[in-house]
């Protein structure tokens, strides 16, 4: 599902990745673990093609490919594409429109995609029902908790049926029990939508439970 070879990253003289190999398979749900700094979020935003690999050297040449889709061959145009229909995002800050209600933050995604409206609302309906949303489909996201802003963005995430979702701290934000409920329903979506996960944390319950569980340190993969 994902094959990532030699991914490097520099921020002017500061190098945070340092030749990361990496292979995720099909269904696999992958945490992430490190101290602050190892490079976690960096990784993550290269993988979910929300940033690039700096170059690296030509003897050891990076690629990554997703879906047997080789990554950093595509142009802007044809990755911000592939983003939309095969890769969904759930961050530790919702980050919901907040002038849009559940179901209209839902169905962003697959506006974008050129999907129909009427199917579109439908099957955001259906997500938002999957996650015991279905009476705070009209509510803004100031009219929900914390536990309920985070299941709108799990169901904006799978609204266009990605192949992978990419998870930065996901329940970081959130109290014990809204965080429990959160790390179940991702093992429920992986059964229910066969969804490959990689979710980056520092909730050691999280991690554990994860099918693997890749340790960085000093901007490389300690097992990978």
């Amino acid at each position: 599902m994902i094959h990532a070879k030699n991914i490097h990253k520099f921020y002017d003289q500061l190098e945070v990745l340092k030749g990361v190999d990496l292979h995720i398979k099909k269904g696999e749900i992958v945490s992430i673990v490190g101290a602050s700094g190892a490079g976690k979020t960096t990784l993550l935003q290269i993988l979910g093609t929300l940033d690039k690999p700096s170059s690296a050297v030509k003897e050891n040449e990076t690629s990554l490919v997703i879906n047997n889709e080789d990554i950093l061959k595509m142009n802007d145009k044809s990755l911000s594409k592939f983003r939309n229909l095969n890769l969904g995002f759930i961050f530790q800050f919702h980050q919901l429109l907040p002038e849009f209600t559940a179901l209209e933050n839902v169905c962003i995604p697959a506006y974008i995609a050129g999907k129909k409206v009427s199917e579109t609302e439908k099957e955001a309906k259906k997500l938002l029902e999957y996650l015991g949303l279905s009476h705070r489909i009209n509510h803004k996201p100031n009219e929900l908790s914390g536990g309920e802003q985070q299941r709108v963005a799990v169901a904006r995430a799978l609204i266009n049926k990605p192949d992978v979702i990419f998870a930065d701290e996901p329940s970081g934000n959130l109290d014990t029990h809204s965080a429990e409920n959160l790390h179940q329903l991702f093992f429920q979506l992986r059964d229910e939508f066969g969804q490959t996960l990689v979710i980056v944390t520092h909730n050691e319950e999280l991690a554990n439970m994860a099918d693997r569980k890749l340790i960085m340190v000093d901007g490389q993969i300690s097992n990978p």
